[in-house]
C-alpha cells in the first residue's frame, strides 16, 4: 500500500494516495447511496437515499487504535432502525487473511460506543430485556486484481471450531471486488459513482484511451444530471487516480477542469495521458529511429535531441515554464532552458530543425 505523502494541484493530500479517493467515495452520501444500492444486492437498500446516510467516522476512527484513517463508518437509517456500515477499504494484490478479525474489534468498539450512548440516555436500559443492539454490516471494498480467497467468517479464523462452534463469534463480512465488474457493467448502472469505478480500474495510464468508445448517452447522462458539488468530488477522485498512474498535473488539471465543466466527452476524447517512464523509453526509441532515418547527418544523438525537441515545443504552446517541462519530461532544466529559450524566439512559427542547428551551434561554440 502506498504511504508517500501526497499533496497535488486539485488540493488532495493524505498519506495514502489510494484511499483517499476511497474514503471521498464512501464520506459522500450521494456516492455511498449509489455503492449501496447498486454493488451490495441487499433488498433493504434498494431505495435508500442520501438523506439517510450519516458518515459518523470521524468518532469512531479514533476508537480503532489503529493506522487505518482510510476506513469509513456510516451511520444508516431505515425507517425507525439505525444501521452501522463499517466500508474497509483494501488495494493490496494480495488478500488480507486477518481481515475478519479486524473488523470483530470494528464491531465490538462500536457496539461499546452505542452502548454506553444508550446508558447515557436512559441508565440501565442495555441491562434490559427490550435493548436491542444494531446490525453492522462490514463492508470490503477490495481494489486489489487477484480473487480474494480470504475466509468471510471470522469462525474459520480459530482451530477446532468444528468442535467449538458455537461458543465462537460467527459473523460474514461482504467483499465488493472492483474487478468482479466490466466496463460494460459500470456503464449500464449510469451513475457518478460508475464514472469513478472506471477511472479506478485502470491499471496504467494507456489504459485510460481504452475509454474513449463510452456510449454518448452515458456522458449526456452524467452531463444532465450531476449536481455541481459531486462535479467537484469527482474530480478530486479522478485526480488523486491519475497521479497514482504517474499522469503529470497539467493533465490531471485538463480532465478534471473537463469534468467540473460538464464536457464528460472531452475529458475522454482529448486526454492526453501518459506515464512518464513509459514516455522517456518511447521518446528515446523514437530518437533513435529518427536518427536512422536522417542516416550518417544526423546520428542517434540528434535524433534523441530532435525528439525532444518537438516535445519541448508541444509543452510550451500549452503555456508550459520551462521548469515544469523539466520535470513533466523528467529531464535536467538547463538543457530545456536552452532549447525553452532558443524556441521562444521562433514563437508562433516553431521549427524543431532550426532550433536544433543553433542548439548545436551554441554547444560547438
Amino acid at each position: 500500500m502506498e504511504t508517500q505523502n501526497t499533496t497535488t494541484s486539485n488540493g488532495v493530500n493524505n498519506s495514502h494516495t489510494k484511499d483517499n479517493a476511497a474514503k471521498i467515495v464512501f464520506g459522500d452520501p450521494v456516492l455511498c447511496a449509489q455503492f449501496l444500492k447498486g454493488y451490495t444486492d441487499i433488498p433493504l437498500f434498494k431505495e435508500i437515499k442520501p438523506e439517510d446516510i450519516e458518515n459518523v467516522s470521524s468518532h469512531f476512527l479514533p476508537l480503532f487504535q489503529e493506522s487505518r484513517d482510510s476506513d469509513t463508518v456510516n451511520k444508516i437509517r431505515i425507517g425507525d432502525f439505525e444501521i452501522y456500515l463499517i466500508a474497509l477499504i483494501e488495494h493490496q494484490s494480495e488478500n488480507d487473511f486477518d481481515m475478519s478479525f479486524r473488523i470483530l474489534r470494528y464491531i465490538v468498539f462500536i457496539w461499546t460506543d452505542y452502548a454506553a450512548q444508550q446508558e447515557k440516555l436512559h441508565k440501565g436500559i442495555t441491562k434490559s430485556k427490550a435493548f436491542l443492539y444494531p446490525p453492522i454490516l462490514p463492508i470490503v471494498y477490495y481494489e486489489g486484481t487477484s480473487t480474494w480467497s480470504a475466509p468471510l467468517n471470522f469462525k474459520d479464523r480459530v482451530f477446532l471450531s468444528d468442535v467449538f462452534g458455537d461458543y465462537i463469534p460467527s459473523f460474514h463480512y461482504l467483499v465488493v471486488p472492483l474487478n468482479k465488474y466490466s466496463k460494460q457493467d459500470l456503464i449500464e448502472k449510469n451513475d457518478e459513482l460508475s464514472l469513478i469505478f472506471l477511472i479506478n480500474q485502470l491499471q496504467n495510464s494507456s489504459e485510460f484511451h481504452a475509454l474513449k468508445d463510452i456510449p454518448k448517452e452515458y456522458t449526456e447522462h452524467l452531463t444532465e444530471n450531476t449536481p455541481d458539488y459531486l462535479l467537484k468530488i469527482i474530480g478530486k477522485v479522478i485526480a488523486v487516480l491519475l497521479h497514482k498512474l504517474n499522469i503529470p498535473d497539467e493533465e490531471v488539471y485538463e480532465v478534471t477542469d473537463q469534468i467540473t465543466r460538464r464536457k464528460f466527452s472531452m475529458m475522454f476524447d482529448n486526454f492526453q495521458a501518459y506515464d512518464v517512464q513509459e514516455t522517456r523509453r518511447v521518446s528515446r526509441e523514437e530518437g533513435r529511429l529518427e536518427g536512422r532515418i536522417e542516416g550518417e547527418r544526423t546520428g542517434r544523438i540528434e535524433g534523441e535531441q530532435l525528439h525532444l525537441i518537438k516535445l519541448v515545443i508541444k509543452k510550451i504552446e500549452k503555456q508550459c515554464s520551462a521548469a515544469q517541462i523539466s520535470e513533466i519530461l523528467e529531464e535536467p532544466l538547463d538543457i530545456i532552458q536552452q532549447i525553452y529559450d532558443i524556441a521562444l524566439c521562433q514563437a508562433p512559427d516553431y521549427n524543431a530543425d532550426k532550433i536544433l542547428k543553433e542548439l548545436n551551434s551554441k554547444t560547438v561554440s
